[in-house]
């Protein structure tokens, strides 16, 4: 085996968002870093963020609003994000040349919405640092010590340093290298690991007329679930139709209650495409269409009693029920009515919950009573720090989670480099 007899002051396991920011900062104080990737190139998962637009943070001013958004973990993040918070994110890139825009629901993004120019500031900020970046390099070893880490391997290659750090991501997105490799070096080193589950995640529903409204996204629908035909829970918000069931912000944010339905019996759903406007009015409003177009046949004026882009899923739904093809004058009061309630009550079976393939987030991880947040130290290991989506933190879609990583990766290169590792 070849031994590296450089020792560096930290070594960087994994070069995703947390990786590159701790590597850049304990360099930028001046610790000497070796940055370890297994793939061919730095921050895979981070190009493909915020569907390539890379959502870098939530721009909520409220701290409590914001650390609730982190459900049971808040308690542990109010040290870590003083640290480093929202504003010193926007600083950051600000600074580098990357202004941010908060988009809705406060959603910050690049002023140019590339994720790619996000990984592009990040890879400056190591190369600035002079961080050592060692690509396809996947770890095979972690030699410990007593109650250290003394060394890791890489194949033949063997490399030291005071402190380590392990930042290579959850289980979402296991295309880009992100395969839970960090959880059972973790559990090897003593930690506990909570088991993964694609926590911000689309659904799977079996209904046709669903998927073939694939592609078509609207706002301000409400949906409401029931499990053996008992109602759960309603919420609004925009929706998502794909070709495997329904995804955007509103489903992304409930799909871990929906896991937790699915537990508990059938579970089906039924969407209100015009949750502010009643049963009534909606019938006259259709009324007064059909009145405008007697002649015209019901496949034609569908377009015009429907929110945009859902009439080929509709008149799947009506199949059976009315004939699209017959002129508007000859539609009954039954058949008018049947669209009017379908319109109300879009009717959904939910088969589950996509997999980690499809998984913007997955909780699971190290629980943080075996983390030091306000260095990102281990507790069961003396120069070990862990960041990013290796902690067991759940948290909504909307930024929360690369700012978790920002944080993480930001406040433990700050802690190496100040001695708090160990460094003299």
């Amino acid at each position: 085996m070849n031994s590296n007899e450089t020792k560096y002051d930290l070594i960087v396991i994994g070069g995703g968002a947390s990786g590159l920011m701790a590597a850049g900062r304990a360099a930028e104080l001046g610790a000497r870093v070796l940055l370890l990737e297994k793939n061919r190139k730095l921050g895979e998962k981070l190009k493909i963020s915020g569907g390539g637009r890379c959502n870098i943070t939530n721009a909520e001013e409220d701290e409590h609003v914001l650390l609730s958004a982190y459900s049971k973990s808040n308690k542990f993040l109010y040290s870590l994000f003083a640290k480093f918070g929202i504003k010193d994110t926007f600083e950051f890139f600000d600074s580098r040349g990357l202004p941010l825009v908060v988009q809705a629901r406060k959603r910050a993004f690049p002023k140019t919405e590339k994720a790619f120019d996000v990984l592009k500031t990040l890879e400056k900020y190591v190369k600035k640092g002079n961080v050592e970046v060692k690509i396809n390099s996947p770890v095979t070893g972690i030699d410990t010590i007593k109650n250290d880490i003394r060394s890791v391997s890489c194949g033949k290659n063997k490399y030291y340093a005071t402190n380590y750090l392990v930042s290579t991501g959850g289980l979402s997105h296991p295309e880009t290298g992100s395969t839970g490799d960090g959880f059972l070096w973790l559990k090897k080193l003593g930690h506990t690991i909570r088991k993964p589950s694609p926590t911000i995640v689309p659904l799977a529903v079996e209904d046709v007329w669903s998927k073939k409204l694939a592609g078509v996204s609207l706002s301000f629908m409400r949906i409401t679930f029931f499990v053996d035909s008992k109602k759960a829970f309603s919420e609004k918000g925009k929706i998502l139709f794909t070709h495997f069931g329904l995804s955007g912000p509103l489903i992304l944010n409930l799909a871990h209650k929906v896991a937790d339905l699915l537990h508990s019996g059938a579970v089906t759903a039924k969407i209100d495409a015009y949750p502010d406007t009643d049963l009534g009015v909606l019938d006259r409003r259709i009324t007064a269409v059909f009145d405008k177009n007697k002649n015209k046949n019901l496949k034609t004026v569908l377009k015009e009693v429907v929110p945009e882009g859902m009439a080929k899923g509709i008149l799947i739904l009506l199949a059976g029920h009315v004939d699209t093809s017959k002129p508007v004058h000859s539609v009954s009061r039954e058949e008018r009515k049947f669209l009017t309630h379908s319109l109300k009550a879009l009717p959904l079976t939910i088969n589950g919950l996509m997999g980690f393939d499809r998984a913007v987030v997955a909780d699971g991880g190290v629980p943080l009573d075996e983390i030091d947040t306000k260095t990102m130290r281990s507790k069961k290991v003396s120069n070990l720090y862990i960041t990013g989506d290796l902690l067991h933190i759940s948290r909504p879609s909307g930024g929360f989670s690369l700012q978790l990583c920002w944080s993480s990766g930001y406040v433990a290169g700050s802690s190496v480099a100040e001695g708090l590792g160990g460094l003299n």
